[in-house]
């Protein structure tokens, strides 16, 4: 079983970690400087701008699992108040490391309530369509954001 440190102690030992590293950030002029906008992300396995924008556009759904490596964001079922007889899930996986259109694919799920059971629906195309233009215009927001 491990054994965790006190909060001081482990920030004290994570403080001590990245003094060093503070000295090396100032002073040379001749340094390339990072470009915050670069459209390939290493840090996780998908487009980061493209991740964002798919968990701030499904906020108000509960999440039902995220892969951040794999690219994939399933929700669990939503029901909008206003329609209380209807229900939907969502699918979004994030295909490329670079933000592009082709780059995000939405599936979605409709349910009915029928007499108290929930039956199988269609979704309209304009539905996931219109979801994916949400995220990439969002995603390309963010990207405008980051360049400054």
């Amino acid at each position: 079983m491990a054994r965790r440190l006190p909060a001081p102690v482990s920030a004290g030992l994570l403080l001590a970690a990245l003094l060093p590293l503070a000295a090396c950030g100032g002073g040379s002029k001749d340094r390339p400087k990072a470009d915050l906008a670069a459209s390939r992300v290493t840090t996780i396995g998908v487009n980061a701008y493209l991740w964002r924008a798919t968990l701030d556009t499904l906020s108000f759904m509960p999440l039902a699992q995220t892969d951040s490596n794999g690219g994939v964001v399933v929700t669990d079922w939503y029901i909008d108040p206003n329609t209380p007889d209807e229900r939907m899930k969502l699918t979004v996986s994030i295909l490329d490391q670079d933000l592009r259109a082709d780059a995000v694919r939405v599936a979605a799920s409709r349910q009915v309530s029928q007499n108290g059971v929930w039956i199988d629906a269609p979704v309209k195309a304009a539905t996931v369509q219109k979801l994916e233009e949400i995220i990439l215009t969002k995603a390309r927001d963010l990207r405008r954001m980051a360049i400054g």
